[in-house]
């Protein structure tokens, strides 16, 4: 199942996008989203394979939005206007739909969706070329840009996460999980070390027992975690 959002700052074209979207076996609508800024906060929280773009919208565009995101979904832009179309593509988007749309010109869409998709499943992880040097976060009512390498760990707090950096003094604190943000970083260069916590591997400086320490932070190791972390720190589990 591939599982989308539509974003469109008109309700109608979100009902026609529903609609359409229903109508697809293998598609699977998590959200309805009227601008980028919910979109954004969909993403922080929720696996998305797909996403149904309109282009103008207010404040954020569709193409600034495509433009956040550090490892961006497959991208469908749904749009009344078709002088967009090229740096849509540039954007390496899936399809490039031009409002009104003929639900046959949809599925056509969504079928290339669904190759795509089906591809990248047979792929390795480390396969995935679309990984970013950084990403963006949603802090209050604006994004906030996070550099990946300036990471020192990441520690979860209920609905929460507070992002430490090693060029601020005070964390990027944004909604969203633990497990959406390991999703968004390189699995060779971060690991989970215990439910509340992600740590940047090559920011270790020591080790402990049951504790990582990056340079004076400790940062606990649960019982459950502890075999892949020895796996990729290169140790044997203790």
């Amino acid at each position: 199942m591939i599982r989308c959002i539509a974003v469109d700052d008109e309700k109608p074209a979100l009902d026609l996008l529903e609609d359409n979207i229903r109508q697809v076996a293998y598609l699977e609508l998590v959200k309805r989203c009227k601008n980028a800024m919910e979109a954004i906060e969909v993403l922080q929280s929720e696996k998305i394979d797909l996403i149904f773009l309109d282009v103008q919208m207010p404040g954020l565009s569709g193409l600034q939005f495509v433009q956040t995101l550090m490892a961006p979904p497959m991208i469908v832009l749904v749009t009344a206007y078709e002088k967009y179309a090229l740096e849509g593509f540039n954007l390496d988007v899936v399809d490039y739909l031009v409002k009104p749309v003929a639900l046959e010109r949809f599925i056509r869409a969504c079928n290339k969706a669904k190759a795509l998709f089906d591809l990248r499943q047979s792929k390795t992880p480390q396969a995935d070329s679309s990984i970013r040097d950084h990403f963006f976060v949603h802090v209050e009512y604006g994004l906030v840009k996070i550099v990946v390498d300036d990471i020192l760990y990441v520690e979860g707090l209920k609905d929460y996460i507070k992002i430490h950096l090693s060029s601020a003094s005070r964390p990027v604190v944004t909604r969203m999980s633990l497990k959406a943000m390991m999703e968004q970083l390189p699995d060779d260069r971060f690991i989970r070390t215990h439910k509340s916590y992600i740590v940047s591997i090559p920011r270790v400086t020591s080790i402990k027992r049951d504790l990582l320490y990056i340079g004076d932070i400790e940062i606990p190791v649960s019982e459950s975690y502890k075999e892949s972390m020895a796996r990729i720190l290169g140790r044997s589990k203790n």
